[in-house]
């Protein structure tokens, strides 16, 4: 009998990646959502039976997939795929009534086993046979470089999580190829609700470098001291060391795992304050470059008034080492 499997990602590149693992031994047919409104639809028509499902998406993210799904008893079968890796994340798709978690980027074998475990496939030469079919969707530089920073923005905040014993809240990471016109007027639309304090780390190794910005908003200090735990004042000079102590998380951990998945090494230059209470717009004119491949992630924390903005700066004549590194997503 043939079991209706439905994929649930807003990104093109891990639609086609989680496709990529389900083998030709397993008789099913194979559909796709870009979020969970999209999912839910299909569920409702007898596509998914099988339900794959991302996490972190626009319009309807995979939290409330699962919620519209128990309180309208839909029949499906839930397996969470996604890059963030936090352990809260996992007990909350559980209790909210996934079977099992995945992590990005996916791998074969690991999807197998979660499908034998569940009786899904009972054929023991299934993972060694060919993949399914190939995902015919267009797919781009862009698209790929955010499915990486997706990955590499979930280990980030695991470590955050772990370290800190909080919830790292997740945004889509927003990708775009900017001029440096483009890049001072995301900044403004980033800090226009409040001045910000900034930490700027370069990064460089294989071809590819580029500068890592991590913005915190003033208004969040307070917070972010009693998450730290510090006793006393939140002078300038507590708020100089707590903004240093959050770069060095969130930056390493995010740049290691961009580069992880570029397979390169960076080497990374020393920590800088680039601004304190300051407009970052004014911070950025002097930038040059023609163009700049900008990552925009945003990280706030559940049930804290703090949020940072890290932005990932990638010089323009890095594009064509990054294309070559991410030509097997494209293929």
């Amino acid at each position: 009998m043939t079991t209706p499997v439905l994929i649930c990602d807003d990104s093109s590149v891990a639609r086609k990646q989680m496709a990529r693992t389900l083998s030709e031994g397993w008789d099913f047919s194979l559909s796709f959502a870009s979020n969970g409104a999209e999912a839910i639809e299909a569920i409702k028509a007898g596509k998914g039976d099988v339900l794959l499902l991302d996490l972190n998406m626009p319009v309807m993210d995979g939290y409330e997939t699962l919620e519209t799904i128990r309180r309208e008893e839909l029949d499906t079968m839930v397996i969470v795929v996604s890059g963030d890796i936090q352990p809260d994340a996992k007990e909350r798709v559980l209790r909210l009534g996934a079977l099992a978690f995945i992590k990005k980027p996916t791998v074969q074998e690991e999807v197998y086993e979660v499908l034998t475990q569940y009786g899904l496939v009972r054929d023991e030469s299934a993972v060694a046979t060919s993949p399914v079919a190939e995902v015919s969707e267009p797919m781009d530089l862009r698209d790929c470089c955010q499915e990486v920073a997706n990955v590499a923005m979930g280990q980030a905040a695991d470590f955050l999580a772990r370290l800190l014993d909080v919830f790292v809240v997740l945004p889509v990471p927003n990708v775009n190829l900017l001029e440096p016109s483009e890049l001072a007027m995301t900044l403004s639309a980033v800090t226009e609700r409040d001045s910000v304090s900034a930490v700027s780390q370069g990064f460089v190794g294989g071809g590819i470098a580029g500068e890592a910005l991590l913005l915190i908003y003033d208004s969040s200090f307070e917070d972010v001291a009693r998450l730290m735990k510090h006793e006393g004042d939140v002078d300038d000079a507590v708020e100089l060391e707590l903004l240093m102590d959050i770069a060095s998380i969130l930056i390493g951990a995010c740049t290691n795992g961009i580069a992880e998945q570029l397979d390169v090494s960076f080497s990374q230059g020393h920590p800088m304050i680039v601004g304190q209470h300051a407009n970052m717009v004014e911070l950025v004119k002097q930038n040059n470059e023609s163009k700049i491949l900008a990552i925009e992630i945003n990280y706030s924390i559940e049930n804290f008034n703090i949020s940072f903005d890290l932005l990932l700066l990638i010089t323009e004549d890095s594009l064509e080492t990054i294309n070559k590194k991410l030509s097997f997503m494209m293929e």
